[in-house]
């Protein structure tokens, strides 16, 4: 490129190529994950940041801090990504509950049957309904991007006794988050719902504090749950662990408009990987649980949807006591029955 250029000439033109490259990116993105290179949230960002640089051709940059380099916690981050110190981050529905309870939506029992169902479901209008209302509860500062998963479906898992029904749960301790709604599906199941923070379980179930969690797989083994007793789970898939993708709603407005679409196409490209990692970690995970002397139980349809009933009270307890209930509960069963209509259409067509 440079051959045949003088000594002058060629510093001028490395100038130039430095002061192009700085000039190109017009826009930094600071993005935290409060997890680790083995979570979906990792890979989900790596494909993230990959394809936002590419598309961009250099003007947006971005910057990943994985762990607790920025915050530590959901309530803390979403702070961050509030005033702006943190542009974007991912939390669980239990880490958000506290600034917006309605998100609790996404861990209402056996509603999404499926992967092709939850997937359609969160890559439609129901995820713009939920930033609407983020939209609205934030004073328009936290802008939901998209929702991944992160860890599969919850199941529940414990040290003492396989679980074919809602009654072999009763009178056991299962650890939940702080929020609402898990403790209120514990106990509808007969069971004693015990708050403990993540980094304390393996301690707590090791010393018979508690005796269960609701986890997916990949989680239970990245923990060495096993290793602290815990033998017994039942894929009763009671919940599809979605991960929650916010962006400071200044930054992202204060882009021009074809940088805010890759921006956009940048999410559901991360949307996409963290569909698809769990899916690929589960079964090496489930394996190695079995290997270790783990109960593996499915359950058939008739004993899943006596799991189902016992877990009915919980719809009617969300939509009374939860701010934006009715209307975020009526989005998500609405999108639902839609995606499961799109199936059974498909599948009349595809079968024959």
């Amino acid at each position: 490129m440079f051959k045949g250029l003088t000594k002058v000439a060629l510093t001028a033109a490395l100038l130039a190529t430095s002061a192009i490259g700085a000039a190109a990116q017009d826009f930094t993105i600071r993005a935290t994950a409060n997890s680790n290179e083995n979570d979906e949230d990792y890979d989900g960002l790596v494909v993230f940041k990959n394809y936002v640089e590419s598309a961009s051709n250099g003007a947006i940059a971005v910057e990943l801090f994985i762990g607790t380099q920025l915050c530590s916690g959901g309530a803390e981050c979403l702070q961050g990504v509030a005033d702006g110190s943190i542009d974007v981050f991912v939390t669980t529905s239990g880490g958000a509950a506290g600034i917006f309870p309605y998100v609790q939506v996404l861990d209402l029992p056996y509603l999404m049957s499926s992967d092709r169902v939850a997937e359609a479901v969160l890559s439609g209008d129901f995820t713009r309904t939920m930033r609407t209302m983020a939209l609205a509860s934030s004073g328009d500062s936290i802008r939901i991007m998209t929702i991944g998963n992160t860890g599969g479906w919850r199941n529940f898992a414990n040290t003492q006794r396989r679980v074919t029904k809602p009654e072999d749960l009763a009178g056991l301790k299962i650890r939940t988050v702080v929020a609402d709604l898990p403790q209120e599906l514990v106990k509808a199941m007969g069971a004693s719902p015990t708050p403990i923070s993540w980094p304390e379980l393996f301690t707590s179930l090791q010393t018979g504090v508690v005796e269960g969690s609701k986890n997916g797989i990949t989680d239970i083994m990245n923990m060495k749950f096993p290793e602290a007793g815990l033998k017994y789970m039942t894929l009763d898939g009671h919940a599809y662990m979605g991960a929650i993708w916010v962006m400071n709603n200044e930054k992202f407005l204060s882009m021009p408009e074809d940088m805010r679409r890759v921006v956009v196409d940048g999410f559901a490209e991360l949307q996409q990987a963290t569909f698809a990692s769990p899916k690929r970690k589960s079964i090496q995970a489930y394996q190695d649980f079995v290997a270790d002397g783990g109960d593996l139980y499915v359950p058939t349809p008739e004993e899943k949807e006596a799991f189902r009933k016992a877990a009915e009270p919980v719809y009617d307890w969300f939509q009374e006591n939860v701010e934006g209930g009715p209307e975020i509960f009526d989005a998500l069963t609405s999108a639902v029955s839609e995606a499961e209509a799109d199936l059974t259409k498909g599948y009349a067509s595809d079968l024959n």
